[in-house]
C-alpha cells in the first residue's frame, strides 16, 4: 500500500474525486480507510450520547476502532473477546473494561458494571455462525437500550431476548450511505449534505480527521509491514493461531511504473491460420458464453488478449482462458499488430465508439448488442463503410438468434414461401429494477438493448426492409415497472409481412421467455424458448424437445470465423444490422411518449355543434391539455367528448364528426411533448 499521500489528499473514490482536506502525516494509518468507515457507520448507528455505557463485542480490527470511536464520543465502554491479548490491548487504548466469556459470566458482569440497569447500547463487531451473540448482546442491554450489529453472525432471533425489553435492532451496511448504490458509486452523484450528513467518503474522511487530531491510535493495531514480494508470508502470519496479529500491511514498491498491461506466461503463441481475439470487457457474460464457447473453437480462435476496467479480473480471466496477455487499456490492443479481432462486450454505451476505433485499426469487430444506443452513434459506423475501401474490417454485431438450429430451421422451411407472414413474437422478459443499469444511460433501456434481438431475427425471417413502425406501451399506474419495458411492436416490411413483438417484464419466470408463431402458406411452426420447434401443416420436421437452450452464440462465432477466413457474404448483411437497430430507435421513441386519445370536459353549451366559436374553443383546448405534463388530470365537467389524434399529419380531431380541432406548431411530432394522462 503506497503511503506518500500529496496534500490535500485527493481520493479518487467511487466514480467521482473528493477532496479531503490535509490532515497531517497521514503515513501508513490512512491504508485501511475503509475498516475506520464501517467502524464508524457503526457508533453512528448506535446514536451513543455522552455518559452512556456500551459493550463491544468481538475485539477484532473493527472492534478496536470502534472501543476508540466510542471512547472520543465520550462514552464509557465495555468490551469481551474470546481472545485475552485482544482484551488487553483495547483496555490499553482506552476500554474501561474487558471481559473474558471463560472466565465470566459476560452478561451478569455488564449488569453489575452499569449498576444494575444494563448497557445503553451493544455494538457487534464479531464473525460467527452462532446465534448467541445476538442473544448474549439483548440480555446485555437495559431496558429500551440498541443494538447495532456491523459483524456476521447467526440471526436465528428468540424473541424473549429482546420483546419484553422493546430494545431497537439496527443493521449497520458497510461504510455507510451510498454503499451498494450504483447511481452514488459508479456514477458519482453525491447526496445533499443537508439531508444525509454522513456518507460512506464523508466517513472515510471524517476518519482521516480523527486520526490527524490524535483521537485514533492505530499504528498499536499494525503487528507487521511486509513489501510486496512477501505477501504469502503476510497472509499465513494472519493464519497464525498462536500469535494472531489484528493487522498486517503490504508495502509496494515507491518507483515502480504503473503497468497496464501483464504477460501470462501460461499462454502459447497462436497457431497457423488461427484467428487472434481479444476479449473487451470481461464481465459474466463474456465468461459465462463467448470465452467457454472460443475455447471449444480452438481450430478456428486463439484468444489472445482480455481487457477489463479492473487488472486483476483482466489478469485472472486471462489466466483461466490462456490468453497471451491481460490489460486495462484498450489502446494497447488496437495497437496490437498480432489481434486480428476484437469482441466487445462491454456495457452498451461503449459499443459504437470502441467499435469505431476498431474498424478504424483495421480490426473485425464482434460487438454484443446493442450496436448503438442512439442514431447518431450508428450513423458514424455508416458513414464508416460508406467511405470505406471494399477491403474494410468485418462487423458482426451479436444478434446471435438468427444462428440458432430453431430460427435456421424456420428460415429454410419459410424462404421459398408464395405470400407474406405474419409473426408474433412473445417475450416474457423478466422484471429489473428501475435502478439496475440497463435502463439508465450506460444500457439505453430494454428495449434497444435486448428487443433488437427480435427486430433482427424478423429481418432475418423476410429478408425485407420494414417501412413501418408502430408502438404502444403501458402506462403504469405504480412506479414498479415501466412503460420502456412493455410494449407491442408491430413492424410491416416491403415483402407484405407483418410482424408483432410483445415484450413485457409484468409476467412470471415461471413461465418460458421466449416463444413464437410463424403463420405462412398454410403452416404454422411454433418455438418455444430455444428448446423445441413445432411445425403444423406440412410433413416437414421441427426440433424436438432439449434440455438446454440454444440461442446460436456458438454457431454466431462459426460463422463470423467463416466470413473472416473465406471472405464473402458476411455472417450479418451490414444493412439487416442496421435495420434492427432503426426499429428499436423507432419503436424507443414510440414508446416514450405514446397518445392515442384524449378526453376532454367541455360546458353543455359548446355541444350543440361546431360553429367557428366551438372549434376555436375547442382548439384551445386541445392545445392547453397537450401542454399540461404527466400526471394531471383534466376535465372540464359535465360532458366528455373524445378526440383522435392522426400520427401523420400531426392533427387532432373530433371523434364524433372529424372537425379537425388542432395541429401541433410547427409540424412538431408529439413524441417530444410531455405525455398526457389518458382519462
Amino acid at each position: 500500500m503506497r503511503y506518500d499521500f500529496p496534500k490535500p489528499l485527493w481520493r479518487l473514490s467511487f466514480g467521482k474525486s473528493y477532496l479531503i482536506p490535509p490532515v497531517g502525516n497521514l503515513t501508513k494509518m490512512t491504508s485501511f480507510s475503509d475498516l475506520g468507515a464501517i467502524a464508524l457507520q457503526g457508533v453512528r448507528r448506535a446514536t451513543p450520547t455522552l455518559g452512556e455505557s456500551f459493550v463491544v463485542i468481538g475485539l477484532g480490527i473493527l472492534g478496536q476502532l470502534t472501543v476508540q470511536m466510542l471512547k472520543a464520543n465520550g462514552c464509557r465502554v465495555i468490551g469481551t473477546d474470546i481472545d485475552k491479548d485482544r482484551i488487553q490491548t483495547a483496555k490499553e487504548l482506552g476500554m474501561a473494561v474487558g471481559i473474558h466469556p471463560a472466565e465470566d459470566n459476560d452478561i451478569e458482569q455488564v449488569i453489575r458494571l452499569t449498576d444494575g440497569i444494563g448497557a445503553d447500547g451493544v455494538i457487534i463487531t464479531a464473525a460467527t455462525a452462532s446465534d448467541e451473540v445476538v442473544s448474549t448482546a439483548f440480555n446485555m442491554c437495559r431496558k429500551k437500550g440498541r443494538v447495532v450489529l456491523v459483524g456476521d453472525v447467526g440471526l436465528h432471533l428468540n424473541r424473549e431476548d429482546f420483546y419484553q425489553k422493546e430494545l431497537d435492532f439496527f443493521i449497520s451496511t458497510s461504510y455507510g450511505p451510498g454503499r451498494y448504490d450504483n447511481i452514488y458509486e459508479e456514477q458519482g452523484l453525491d447526496y445533499p449534505v443537508a439531508y444525509v450528513r454522513w456518507t460512506e467518503n464523508r466517513n472515510m474522511a471524517e476518519y482521516l480527521r480523527l486520526i490527524a487530531d490524535a483521537k485514533l491510535n492505530i499504528q498499536t493495531l499494525i503487528a507487521k509491514t511486509y513489501p510486496l514480494e512477501q505477501a504469502p508470508q503476510a497472509y499465513e502470519s494472519l493464519k497464525d493461531s498462536s500469535a494472531k496479529p489484528l493487522m498486517v500491511l503490504l508495502s509496494y514498491p515507491q518507483d515502480t511504473e504503473l503497468k497496464r498491461t501483464i504477460p501470462n506466461p501460461q499462454a502459447s503463441a497462436a497457431g497457423k491460420g488461427k484467428i487472434r481475439i481479444a476479449i473487451i470487457g470481461a464481465g459474466g457474460f463474456a465468461k459465462g458464453m463467448h470465452l467457454p464457447n472460443l475455447q471449444t473453437l480452438s481450430e478456428d480462435y486463439h484468444i489472445q488478449a482480455i481487457v477489463s476496467r479492473t487488472g486483476h479480473n483482466a489478469n485472472a480471466t486471462a489466466k483461466q482462458f490462456k490468453a497471451n496477455y491481460a490489460s486495462t487499456d484498450y489502446q494497447q490492443v488496437l495497437n496490437d499488430k498480432e489481434v486480428d479481432v476484437v469482441l466487445i462486450a462491454t456495457r452498451h454505451n461503449l459499443h459504437a465508439d470502441m467499435t469505431l476505433q476498431a474498424l478504424k485499426a483495421g480490426k473485425h469487430v464482434l460487438v454484443e448488442k446493442p450496436l448503438a444506443i442512439n442514431r447518431d452513434e450508428l450513423q458514424k459506423i455508416v458513414a464508416f463503410y460508406e467511405n470505406s475501401e471494399p477491403s474494410t474490417p468485418i462487423l458482426l454485431t451479436g444478434f446471435n438468434r438468427r444462428f440458432s438450429p430453431y430460427a435456421r430451421r424456420i428460415q429454410e422451411i419459410t424462404k421459398n414461401r408464395s405470400n407474406p407472414m405474419i409473426l408474433n413474437y412473445r417475450m416474457n422478459a423478466g422484471y429489473i429494477p428501475l435502478e439496475h443499469w440497463v435502463h439508465t444511460e450506460e444500457g439505453g433501456g430494454r428495449n434497444i438493448g435486448e428487443a433488437c434481438h427480435i427486430y433482427d431475427l424478423f429481418t432475418y425471417f423476410t429478408g425485407s426492409k420494414v417501412i413501418d413502425v408502430t408502438a404502444h406501451a403501458i402506462t403504469p399506474k405504480t412506479n414498479h415497472y415501466s412503460r420502456h419495458d412493455n410494449f407491442v411492436a408491430t413492424m410491416y416490411f416491403e415483402d407484405g409481412s407483418v410482424a408483432t413483438l410483445t415484450y413485457t417484464a409484468l409476467g412470471s419466470n415461471k413461465y418460458p421467455k421466449e416463444q413464437m408463431e410463424v403463420y405462412v402458406d398454410g403452416k404454422v411452426l411454433v418455438m418455444n424458448d430455444y428448446q423445441k420447434l413445432d411445425i403444423v401443416g406440412v410433413k416437414a420436421k421441427g426440433i424436438a424437445q432439449s434440455k438446454t437452450m440454444d440461442k446460436g452464440q456458438k454457431q454466431e462465432l462459426e460463422m463470423f470465423a467463416k466470413a473472416i477466413k473465406q471472405g464473402g457474404e458476411w455472417a450479418i448483411p451490414l444493412w439487416q444490422q442496421v435495420q434492427a437497430m432503426e426499429i428499436a430507435f423507432e419503436v424507443q421513441k414510440l414508446i416514450k411518449y405514446t397518445l392515442t386519445k384524449i378526453y376532454l370536459g367541455h360546458p353543455l353549451s359548446y355541444i350543440s355543434g361546431h360553429s367557428t366559436t366551438l372549434n376555436s374553443t375547442r382548439r384551445s383546448m386541445a392545445s392547453w391539455a397537450l401542454s399540461v405534463p404527466e400526471p394531471t388530470i383534466f376535465s372540464l365537467k359535465p360532458l366528455p367528448i373524445a378526440f383522435d389524434f392522426c400520427m401523420t399529419s400531426k392533427k387532432l380531431f373530433c371523434k364524433s364528426c372529424r372537425i379537425l380541432l388542432a395541429r401541433c406548431k410547427d409540424n412538431l411530432s408529439l413524441y417530444s411533448a410531455p405525455p398526457v394522462r389518458l382519462l
